[in-house]
C-alpha cells in the first residue's frame, strides 16, 4: 500500500520511537481487513520497534489498537486510516511509541489529571481534512490518560454503523454514547467542554491582561498578516480568534495564493500559526468577541468568555462564514442531512441521492465532486442562468446522474424529524411549488462577514459589511478615529 517515498519518510519518522508499539488487529476475511493487515506488516518492517499482532477481540472489524507493553492505553483505529488519515496514524505510533507531543506543558498536564472515565469515538472520512485535528486530539488525550478511550472510526466501512446513529457529517464525536460534537475542534477546545473549570480560569488570566499597542481580532491570513507585521515593529501585539487559520481550515484546496501553486487549507492554516508563533504574539484562540466600545483613548474589545481586552488600536479581520439558505427545517435538520461541505460529508452520502444548493463555481464544483459519489445529484440555482465558469459547466452537463434546475426557489427543507427526507422548491417563471426526494442538501450559496457583533457600534451594509469613508475611517454613531486611538477593517479573502 505504501510506495517507496512514503516508506522512506515513515522509516525515518519510526526511528523517533523510544518503546515498542505493538498494532493489535482484529479481522475479518473481508478484502478491507487483510488490506489492513497488510498495511500493518508494512510498518513493522520499517522499524524493529513495531510488532503486530492479530488476537485482536473487537466488536468492530477490521479495526486495530495501539499499544505498547507496559502502558494503559486505550486508542484504535476501526477502518483504514488512509488519506488524510494517515497523518494521524503516524503520530499516534510516535506518541504511544514514547515521542514526546507538540503541545504546551500545561495543556499536558491539564490532560494527565482530568478526573472522571471519557470514552470517544470519532466518526471520519478519509477525504475530511477537518476530521485528522479532532482523530489527533483525541489520540494524544488516550495516550497520556489511561482513563480516556478513543476509537476512530472509517464512517464508509461502517455503513450499518452510521446509519443507526444517523451520523451524516464528519467527524461527528461521541462521549459515552451521546454525540459531544461535530465538525473541527482543536485539542483546546475538546479540553474546555469536558474539563468545566477550564472556560473560567481562562476568562480570569484573559481579564489581567495589560493593554496592547496592537490587538488583532481575528485569526485567519489577514489577521495573521496584521500580528507579524506589528509584532514586527517591536510593539505589544496580542491576536484574539476563536481559531488560528479560519475559514482557511475548511478549503480543501487554494490555488490563487501568489508563488503557491496549490496547497491545502489545514496546511496553509498551520505554516500561519508557525508563522505568528516566530514573533512575540499574545495568542488568544477559542475566544468571541462579542462587543466593542471606546474608553478614553483605549478600544475595548468584551468576548463572549467575560473577559474585556484593550488596546490602543484595534485591528478587525473578523473574515465570513458560510451562509444559510435561511428556509425551515435547514437549522433542525443541520448536520441532519443539510451539510456545507461536500468533501469531508459526501462519502456519507454514498449511493443516495442529494441536491446542491448554488449555481456559482464552489456549488457545480461540489456537484461534479458528488456526483463521482452518490446516485444522483440536483443542482438548484436561483438565478436563470449558472454562475460557474464555462468549463465547470461542461463539465456538469456531461455527467449522466446530474440534473439541473434554475429559476428556482428553495422554500423549505423536509425531513421525518431524524434526518433529511428532500425539500420543496419554487419555480420562480411559473410560480409553481415542487417538491424533491433527496437524503442529502448540499448548500453552496456564498458567504457572510462576521460582523453581527458590530451593529449598532459601526454602520454595515445590508450584507453586513463595515461602512468606512474617503479617508478610511470606520462610520458609526461616534466616528471610531481619534489621534490616539484607531481600528482599522482588513480582511484577505482566499477561495479555493
Amino acid at each position: 500500500m505504501l510506495d517507496a517515498n512514503l516508506k522512506t519518510q515513515l522509516r525515518a519518522y519510526l526511528e523517533r520511537l523510544t518503546r515498542p508499539v505493538v498494532p493489535i488487529a482484529s479481522t475479518s476475511a473481508s478484502a478491507k481487513s487483510a488490506e489492513m493487515v497488510g498495511l500493518l506488516h508494512e510498518i513493522a518492517e520499517l522499524s524493529d520497534k513495531v510488532s503486530v499482532s492479530l488476537d485482536g477481540q473487537d466488536d468492530r472489524r477490521p479495526s486495530f489498537s495501539l499499544t505498547s507493553p507496559g502502558h494503559d492505553i486505550s486508542l484504535s483505529f476501526a477502518g483504514l486510516p488512509m488519506g488524510h488519515e494517515f497523518t494521524s496514524l503516524v503520530l499516534a505510533l510516535l506518541q504511544v511509541g514514547g515521542h514526546p507531543p507538540k503541545a504546551e506543558r500545561e495543556i499536558l498536564d491539564q490532560i494527565a489529571n482530568l478526573p472522571g472515565d471519557f470514552t470517544f469515538e470519532t466518526y471520519f472520512s478519509q477525504s475530511c481534512q477537518n476530521c485528522p485535528d479532532v482523530v489527533q486530539a483525541l489520540n494524544l488525550m488516550a495516550v497520556l490518560n489511561p482513563r480516556i478511550r478513543h476509537v476512530a472510526i472509517d464512517g464508509s466501512d461502517f455503513q450499518q454503523e452510521v446509519e443507526k446513529r444517523q451520523v451524516m457529517a464528519v467527524p461527528t464525536i461521541y462521549l459515552n454514547g451521546k454525540v459531544f460534537g461535530q465538525g473541527r475542534m482543536a485539542l483546546e477546545e475538546i479540553l474546555s467542554k469536558i474539563d468545566t473549570g477550564a472556560a473560567a480560569r481562562d476568562a480570569e488570566k484573559l481579564a489581567a491582561r495589560e493593554t496592547y499597542d496592537v490587538l488583532v481580532v481575528g485569526g485567519g491570513p489577514a489577521g495573521a498578516a496584521a500580528a507579524i507585521y506589528a509584532a514586527r515593529k517591536g510593539i505589544r501585539t496580542g491576536i484574539v480568534a476563536e481559531r488560528l487559520g479560519g475559514q482557511v481550515l475548511d478549503t480543501m484546496s487554494i490555488e490563487n495564493l501568489i508563488s503557491v501553486p496549490h496547497t491545502e487549507g489545514p496546511k496553509l492554516a498551520q505554516a500561519l500559526e508557525n508563522h505568528i508563533r516566530e514573533y512575540d504574539v499574545d495568542i488568544m484562540t477559542l475566544q468571541t468577541a462579542k462587543s466593542l466600545s471606546l474608553s478614553g483613548d483605549l478600544v475595548q474589545i468584551g468576548l463572549e468568555s467575560g473577559a474585556t481586552l484593550s488596546a490602543r488600536s484595534v485591528i478587525l479581520s473578523t473574515g465570513a462564514r458560510w451562509r444559510s439558505m435561511g428556509v425551515p427545517g435547514e437549522q433542525e435538520y443541520r448536520n441532519k442531512g443539510v451539510t456545507y461541505c461536500p468533501h469531508c460529508d459526501g462519502p456519507l452520502f454514498k449511493g443516495k441521492s442529494v441536491a446542491v444548493i448554488g449555481g456559482g463555481n464552489s456549488g457545480v464544483e461540489a456537484a461534479i465532486d458528488l456526483a463521482g459519489i452518490v446516485s444522483h445529484v440536483t443542482l438548484i440555482e436561483y438565478d436563470k442562468v449558472l454562475r460557474a465558469d464555462d468549463v465547470l459547466q461542461r463539465k456538469l452537463r456531461s455527467l449522466p446522474n446530474v440534473a439541473v434546475i434554475t429559476n428556482a426557489l428553495t422554500t423549505e427543507v423536509k425531513g421525518d424529524g431524524a434526518r433529511v427526507t428532500g425539500l420543496a422548491w419554487r419555480d420562480r417563471a411559473a410560480d409553481q411549488a415542487h417538491d424533491l426526494e433527496v437524503q442529502g442538501i448540499f448548500v453552496q450559496i456564498g458567504l457572510l462577514p462576521n460582523t453581527d457583533w458590530l451593529k449598532g457600534v459601526v454602520d454595515l451594509t445590508a450584507r453586513g459589511e463595515i461602512v468606512m469613508d474617503g479617508h478610511g475611517a470606520i462610520l458609526g454613531p461616534r466616528r471610531l478615529r481619534c489621534c490616539h486611538t484607531s481600528i482599522v477593517v482588513l480582511n484577505l479573502v482566499l477561495r479555493n
